[in-house]
């Protein structure tokens, strides 16, 4: 791994038929042990229920309020600041429950492709 700096740009957001929007912030093979994306998701909205194999994700509240579902455990509402620790092949939504965008990282470890997401729906 070498030393850099990447710079954030918020226009290269797209939406993941997920359910969400997505800024990938760091995402390569120069770095393949962790991948972090912005994700935002509109009020209202809930993304589906999915999975991803081999792959550990974690989400960093940080803007918004939303209501969180991972596995067995009953629903939690998460704030900024909160971090949900989401296990590999473990099912999993988000939905926004407040006016605002809920705005979070995702960082996966090892990095996330689009082959490790599995939808349920």
């Amino acid at each position: 791994m070498l030393a850099e700096v990447k710079k954030c740009d918020l226009t290269k957001e797209y939406y993941f038929d997920e359910g969400c929007f997505i800024t990938e912030l760091s995402n390569s093979i120069s770095d393949e042990q962790l991948s972090i994306a912005r994700a935002r998701v509109e009020p209202g909205k809930t993304t589906k229920w999915h999975y991803l194999k081999n792959t550990t994700e974690r989400y960093v509240i940080l803007e918004g309020e939303g209501i969180v579902e991972i596995g067995e455990l009953a629903e939690r509402v998460v704030t900024a600041g909160d971090v949900v620790i989401i296990p590999s092949e473990t099912r999993q939504r988000i939905s926004n429950s407040g006016k605002d965008d809920l705005i979070f990282l995702a960082l996966c470890t090892p990095c996330f492709t689009t082959d490790a997401y599995v939808s349920m729906e």
